[in-house]
């Protein structure tokens, strides 16, 4: 028992005495069990640097830099030159295309030109930003849900099927439920490219006779 109160007594001594430097000023750095890489070597702002042949710390962007949420100006491409505010920026207006909205209710079709080019980008588009929760083919079995992420939705439910393309749209640039919002990550464009691609993927799945072409039927039944 005694060497319990002689511990306790060296261990208050420490702790009044540790506590008497508080307050004191030192340029030595604290000591720190677990310091967590808070303090690791880099190069501060303003700072000159002897690494850069200019000498300067802050580096110019890499050229053909794009800022986030702008859209490079670029010549139409045929077939996109009548789309309603199809060139206006990132994300603005309040069209269709910006908004996926027809009046007040959610309108339905794709208001730029679908090609296979287009499909090709909502393609890769969709394996970026969707398909790590939504999967491949849009069941709703990504990566994330096998670690714990739940309530990911299958596109290949009716509830989906029938939603109408613009609340796709206003789904992927404001988030719902536990999906974040991507209207800062992806295009508009883009959007509308993910949104054609959702649908190839929902009419892979459950696709009619009636929905086949007619000449591409008939070839299709002469074979």
């Amino acid at each position: 028992m005694r060497y319990f109160f002689l511990i306790l007594l060296l261990v208050g001594i420490g702790v009044v005495a540790g506590a008497g430097f508080r307050g004191d000023i030192s340029r030595k750095p604290p000591t720190e069990i677990f310091p967590d890489m808070d303090r690791q070597a880099k190069y501060k702002p303003q700072k000159t640097s002897e690494f850069f042949a200019d000498g300067r710390v802050e580096r110019p962007p890499v050229a053909g830099t794009v800022p986030f949420g702008y859209n490079e100006p670029r010549k139409p491409t045929p077939g996109q030159e009548t789309g309603p505010g199809l060139y206006k920026g990132f994300s603005q207006g309040d069209e269709y295309i910006d908004t996926g909205k027809m009046g007040a209710n959610w309108g339905t079709g794709i208001p730029l030109l679908v090609n296979e080019a287009l499909l090709n980008r909502g393609h890769q588009r969709f394996q970026i930003n969707c398909a790590v929760c939504h999967g491949a083919t849009g069941a709703g079995n990504g990566i994330t849900t096998q670690y714990g992420l739940v309530g990911v939705p299958s596109y290949h439910q009716d509830r989906l099927r029938n939603m109408a393309d613009g609340e796709i749209y206003n789904t992927i640039v404001h988030g719902k439920n536990t999906m974040m919002p991507y209207g800062d990550k992806v295009t508009r464009e883009d959007r509308w490219a993910i949104v054609a691609y959702v649908r190839a993927l929902q009419r892979a799945q459950n696709a009619a006779r009636t929905d086949v072409p007619a000449d591409v039927l008939a070839k299709l039944e002469a074979k």
